[in-house]
């Protein structure tokens, strides 16, 4: 069995530990799985000698089953879907989820991904693409940004409609008010970024979410840590959030991959999750590895901060912010996670 499915089965269990929700609670009901996963390392060094094949080869690396193994462990009777887009794949899990949830194929849902580094092949790949990084670190928006570093991890999160959650006392951590996911279509390539593309992923994230560019208060960016992406990324954004957005209504930027590296089908999980804990904390962490800022990039005309040391996220403001994720094919997803004014439910903070 692939080890990222084991550790779909770990965090799924500490999802719903972490939640309050004994497994035998859930056991029967229409909860749905949405997990991203791409990489199938442990396949290929599997099958590399046919007898060592079994029965169990088909289930144990398929991505599929990814997916469809949780709802077996747990007995989930609600849609159970791998989801690959690349780096995106896992805030398209949270895509579908969502919409999974408000057209009432399942009351609740697991959606998250996961990515293990078991065999060089893709770093090679990769390394020959020159999109891995020399020193083995992120350097989002620097000017010495030459790439990223691969890295592992699962990471999952429990979605509930907000009435639901409330209805049923469980610990709330943020409100995602809408996302959106789109394609960039033919290009200027099949993996470089498109500026219009995430332009229009953008807007349409904030019109779901019902929400103004001059609202959001954080983004945490896909940061591909590339002398190319990263000026078209931070110039979408410019073009987008800047818009009636006063001196004082700064933005603050950053990217995880800074601090934990690329997680890849994992990577827009992870700074999920960052952003759920920013809000709860109060406290925006430390974008790291940042000395000269990018030539083509400027913050000049913009009230965008770069935190190079770890600030707060202040209390008298809106709590809103955005993650983007980007896959190298071209597929963009953004959600809007919120949090502002504080009421205690069960021993969390729950924020609007």
């Amino acid at each position: 069995m692939d080890p990222q499915q084991r550790l779909l089965l770990e965090v799924a269990w500490e999802s719903l530990e972490h939640a309050g929700m004994p497994p035998d609670k859930v056991a029967g009901s229409q909860t749905g799985v949405f997990i991203g996963i791409s990489s199938n390392d442990y396949a290929r060094l599997g099958q590399d000698d046919p007898s060592l094949i079994d029965a169990y080869a088909g289930t144990g690396n398929a991505h599929s089953i990814a997916a469809n193994r949780l709802s077996y462990f747990l007995d989930l009777r609600g849609p159970g879907i791998a989801i690959d887009t690349a780096c995106s794949s896992s805030l398209v899990a949270v895509h579908m989820a969502c919409q999974s949830l408000r057209n009432g194929e399942c009351s609740m849902a697991l959606a998250g991904g996961v990515n293990v580094i078991l065999s060089p092949e893709l770093s090679i790949a990769f390394s020959q693409a020159q999109m891995m990084s020399a020193d083995g670190r992120c350097k989002t928006f620097d000017n010495d940004a030459d790439g990223y570093v691969r890295a592992e991890g699962c990471g999952l999160i429990i979605l509930k409609p907000l009435s639901s959650a409330l209805r049923d006392g469980d610990m709330i951590l943020a409100l995602i008010r809408g996302s959106a996911v789109n394609q960039d279509g033919r290009s200027n390539g099949l993996t470089a970024p498109n500026g219009p593309a995430q332009e229009a992923v953008i807007r349409l994230a904030l019109h779901n979410a019902g929400v103004s560019p001059n609202q959001v208060s954080y983004v945490e960016t896909h940061g591909s840590s590339t002398p190319l992406g990263d000026p078209i990324e931070f110039e979408s954004l410019k073009a987008v959030l800047m818009q009636n957005r006063s001196p004082d209504q700064t933005c603050v930027i950053g990217s995880v991959k800074t601090n934990i590296g690329h997680l890849e089908a994992a990577a827009g999980i992870a700074g999920l999750i960052k952003v759920v804990l920013s809000l709860q904390k109060g406290e925006i962490p430390a974008h790291l590895n940042l000395r000269k800022l990018n030539q083509h990039i400027s913050l000049e005309g913009t009230t965008f901060i770069i935190p190079q040391q770890r600030q707060p996220w202040p209390e008298s403001r809106l709590r809103l912010a955005g993650v983007s994720s980007f896959g190298f094919g071209g597929t963009c997803c953004c959600p809007k996670a919120s949090s502002s004014a504080c009421r205690p439910v069960a021993v969390q903070r729950y924020n609007v």
